[in-house]
C-alpha cells in the first residue's frame, strides 16, 4: 500500500511537470500565431486571448494523452536506472505487476480524455467558430488597430490611425483613402471618434483635417480642409457558413451517416483508447540496459507514439475516403497496439527469465 501511494505520488508529480511543459509550449506557438493575425489586421487584437483560450481547450485530449504516456515512461525509466527494478524483480514480482498501478492513476486521465474528446473539445471549436462569426459581423472601425492598415469589408477605405487615446474612442493621426462614386479620396485628420445618432446610425468623425480628392498621379486634384468630416460606418453581416464536422456534438455525429462524420468519431473515440494503451506502452518501453545507451529506450518510446499518432489520423483519413468502416477503423489499428502491447510484455518478461537462469 505505501508503495503503491508513493508510486502513484510520483507519476502525478512527474505529469503535473509534463503537463505544464506541454501547456506551455502549445500556448506559445499558438499565442505567436494570434498575433501574427492581430498585426496582419486578419485577427483583432481583444480576441487574441479568447481564441488562444479556445485553442488550448481544443487541445487538451492530445496534450493529456501524450502527458500520461511520458509521466509514465519517465517514473519507470528512473526505477530502472536507480536499480529499484532489480529489487522489485528479485522479490518475486512480475512487470505485469505494474499493470495494476498504472491502471490506477491513467484510468482518472483516460476518463477525462474522452470527457474532453467526446463532449468539450467539440465545445471549444464551435464556440471559437462562432465567436469568429462575431468578430467578422463588427464594423470596419471597430477591427482597426493603431499602427496597421486596414481595409473595409466591401474594400471601399482603408484606415489607418497611429495611436488610441483614452477608452479607445479618441484616435490620433488618423488616414483614410476612400474610393466612392468612383472618385479617389485621401483625408487626413489629427483627432477621430466614433459618434452614434439618435436613429442608430454610426459615424466616424474628423477633426481638423483636409481631404485630397483627384486621380492618382494627376496634378488635378482638388484638397477640402475641414473642421469636422462624419463618415457612415456601414454596418456589415457575416454570411454564417455551415458548421464542420470537428464542431459538432458527438450525438450529432452519430446520427449523420457521412463520411467525414463517421472520420471525426472515429479520432474522438481513439483519443482514450489510444492514452490507455499508451499507458500500458510505457512499462515495457521503460527498460533501460545499463550497458546500452540511457537515451535508447525514450528514442524508441517516441518513435512508438508518433507512429500510433500518424495512424490515428491515416485511419482518419481512410474512414473519410470510405476505405474501411469507423467500426473496422477503431478495432483494426488499436487490436494491433494491443497485440503489439501484448508482444512487448512478452519480449521483456522472456528476457528477465533468460537472465535468470543464466545467473
Amino acid at each position: 500500500m505505501i508503495f503503491r501511494r508513493t508510486l502513484l505520488r510520483e507519476f502525478a508529480s512527474s505529469a503535473l511537470g509534463v503537463f505544464v511543459v506541454l501547456i506551455a509550449i502549445t500556448l506559445t506557438t499558438q499565442f505567436i500565431r494570434y498575433l501574427g493575425q492581430a498585426a496582419s489586421g486578419s485577427l483583432a487584437v481583444d480576441a487574441v486571448l479568447a481564441m488562444l483560450g479556445f485553442s488550448a481547450l481544443s487541445h487538451f485530449p492530445v496534450l493529456l494523452s501524450l502527458t500520461l504516456f511520458i509521466s509514465i515512461l519517465m517514473t519507470l525509466t528512473r526505477s530502472y536506472r536507480d536499480s529499484e527494478m532489480i529489487v522489485w524483480f528479485t522479490s518475486g514480482m512480475s512487470l505485469f505487476a505494474w499493470i495494476r498501478p498504472v491502471l490506477g492513476f491513467s484510468a482518472p486521465l483516460v476518463i477525462t480524455i474522452g470527457l474532453l474528446s467526446l463532449l468539450l473539445s467539440p465545445w471549444a471549436v464551435r464556440l471559437a467558430d462562432e465567436y469568429r462569426v462575431q468578430l467578422n459581423s463588427r464594423d470596419d472601425v471597430s477591427g482597426v488597430a493603431p499602427g496597421v492598415f486596414r481595409e473595409s469589408k466591401q474594400a471601399e477605405r482603408v484606415f489607418f490611425v497611429e495611436d488610441i487615446e483614452g477608452d479607445g474612442n479618441l484616435v490620433g493621426n488618423v488616414f483614410v483613402r476612400s474610393n466612392q462614386h468612383q472618385r479617389e479620396g485621401v483625408m487626413v485628420a489629427k483627432r477621430g471618434y466614433q459618434e452614434t445618432a439618435p436613429n442608430g446610425d454610426r459615424f466616424l468623425v474628423l477633426l481638423n483635417g483636409s481631404r485630397y480628392e483627384g486621380p492618382p498621379g494627376s496634378a488635378e486634384f482638388r484638397v477640402t480642409r475641414f473642421e469636422r468630416y462624419a463618415m457612415r460606418i456601414e454596418a456589415y453581416e457575416a454570411k454564417r457558413e455551415l458548421p464542420t464536422v470537428k464542431s459538432l456534438d458527438t450525438v450529432d455525429l452519430i446520427k449523420l451517416h457521412t463520411r467525414s462524420a463517421h472520420g471525426e468519431l472515429s479520432w474522438r473515440f481513439g483519443q482514450p483508447l489510444s492514452a490507455l494503451i499508451l499507458s500500458l506502452l510505457a512499462i515495457p518501453l521503460a527498460f533501460v540496459n545499463p550497458r546500452g545507451g540511457r537515451s535508447l529506450n525514450l528514442v524508441l518510446a517516441l518513435l512508438v507514439y508518433v507512429f500510433y499518432s500518424n495512424c490515428m489520423s491515416m485511419v482518419q483519413a481512410w474512414v473519410v475516403q470510405g476505405r474501411v468502416g469507423v467500426v473496422a477503423g477503431l478495432l483494426g489499428l488499436h487490436g494491433m497496439m494491443i497485440v503489439l502491447l501484448g508482444a512487448l510484455f512478452y519480449w521483456r518478461v522472456a528476457v528477465f527469465s533468460l537472465r535468470r537462469r543464466l545467473r
